[in-house]
């Protein structure tokens, strides 16, 4: 490494601190290509990336699909204002309701706009079939976005008493415990709104049994359902949505994260049941943009051909397999997840160390919580892949001297 080099990242870290507002503590690298499985920084060092961009990069980085999708919508249409109907905008809607069993798409840029597009139907819905219904339930230890609806909406106790006052009308109650969420229905109740793999809360699912007793009292009391899959959508969890593997169907979907592969995009789906909004009750002025549209069916549909779903179902019953021998020399535990989105335990407190050790092996990997590792990376990641990672994260584990009792 030359000390051009050093001399160019240093240089870019010290405009970072200028002029970037500080929100998250990052290392000090900055990352300037990626392609595939892999991520290099401006002094040259590749990472292989378990973290795939919070679940986002779902073909890889820098895929060529998205390339081509992007350099030949950007010659013809960029945006035409919502106001009208655009071609990759049917098509991709066409797409999306045809693999997932709904009948309506709304598009929008991120999962929190999603998600708020949600609950706007489910109190559109209170309002004129619930007498004025509008408390939705959520799960506690949940994440639906950081606007500040959704930020009451979810279940992280670190935002408690964050941005007061609360948007009003959420109930947090615990995961798979039916009793408390039975409990917590009333008059004022227009949805229930659930992760069916809470990913930031620590990869946690819900059970079937539960989830089956939650669709049963949706339907007897006229309550919607809703299923955030922002981080589960598109095959993450070795099924194209997360609710196939329950036998249940949601009123509602979101979307995000992986639906755009990178680009920022995401969609609510709905059936013709609550395709209840009028004229000017929702909207945004990206929804559903050409630009946005044909990546998003480029990327979508490449995932279906290549059948990524079923890749992360195979890949990911191995890479759970190869964390639970690396668990017999050191101190993983509660090795849990559904395809590629996985998570184990360490000891109080090592999660972040081991993150940072990790990258310092060229691993990327993410700690949602002190002692818990979640990965998510890539749906192309092969068992390759999966074996090159427990390599690094066994570099790392033995640097730290982190080995089992």
């Amino acid at each position: 490494m030359t000390k051009a080099v050093q001399s160019q990242t240093a240089g870019l870290l010290a405009a970072a601190e200028q002029s970037v507002l500080f929100t998250a503590k990052r290392p000090a690298v900055v990352m300037e290509r990626g392609e595939g499985m892999h991520l290099w920084d401006t002094e040259g060092k590749s990472y292989l990336d378990f973290i795939g961009g919070w679940a986002v990069t779902s073909l890889g980085h820098s895929p060529a699909v998205l390339q081509e999708a992007l350099l030949k919508q950007s010659g013809e249409l960029v945006h035409a204002s919502p106001g009208y109907y655009n071609k990759p905008m049917i098509e991709f809607s066409q797409l999306l309701t045809r693999i997932s069993g709904f009948d309506k798409v709304f598009f929008a840029s991120s999962g929190s706009e999603a998600n708020e597009s949600a609950v706007k139907l489910a109190r559109k819905h209170g309002a004129l079939h619930l007498g004025g219904a509008y408390e939705i339930i959520t799960l506690t230890n949940s994440f639906h976005g950081r606007t500040l609806a959704m930020m009451s909406a979810t279940g992280k106790a670190q935002w408690d008493t964050l941005y007061e006052p609360k948007v009003p009308g959420f109930i947090h109650v615990p995961i798979n415990d039916f009793d408390a969420c039975f409990a917590a229905i009333s008059s004022k109740t227009c949805a229930i709104m659930l992760e069916l793999v809470q990913g930031e809360g620590g990869v946690n699912a819900v059970d079937p049994a539960y989830l089956q007793a939650i669709r049963k009292a949706c339907d007897v009391y006229g309550i919607m359902l809703i299923v955030d899959e922002i981080q589960t959508g598109l095959g993450r969890t070795g099924k194209l949505f997360a609710f196939q593997h329950y036998d249940i169907q949601p009123d509602v979907l979101t979307l995000g994260k992986g639906i755009g592969g990178g680009y920022p995009l995401s969609a609510m789906l709905t059936t013709n049941k609550f395709n209840l909004f009028e004229q000017g009750d929702q909207g945004g002025t990206y929804s559903g943009a050409p630009l946005g549209m044909a990546i998003g069916h480029a990327v979508v549909q490449e995932i279906v051909r290549l059948g990524l779903a079923e890749q992360a179902a195979t890949v990911g019953s191995y890479a759970i397999s190869k964390l639970q021998e690396l668990a017999r020399a050191y101190p993983l535990s509660n090795i849990r997840g559904k395809g590629l989105l996985l998570a184990f335990d360490v000891p109080e407190g090592s999660g972040q160390p081991l993150v940072a050790q990790s990258m310092e092996e060229g691993l990327l990997i993410n700690a949602p919580r002190p002692s818990t590792i979640r990965l998510m990376p890539p749906l192309i990641a092969t068992k390759s892949d999966v074996d090159e990672m427990i390599r690094l994260l066994q570099q790392a584990l033995a640097r730290l001297s982190l080995a089992a009792s």
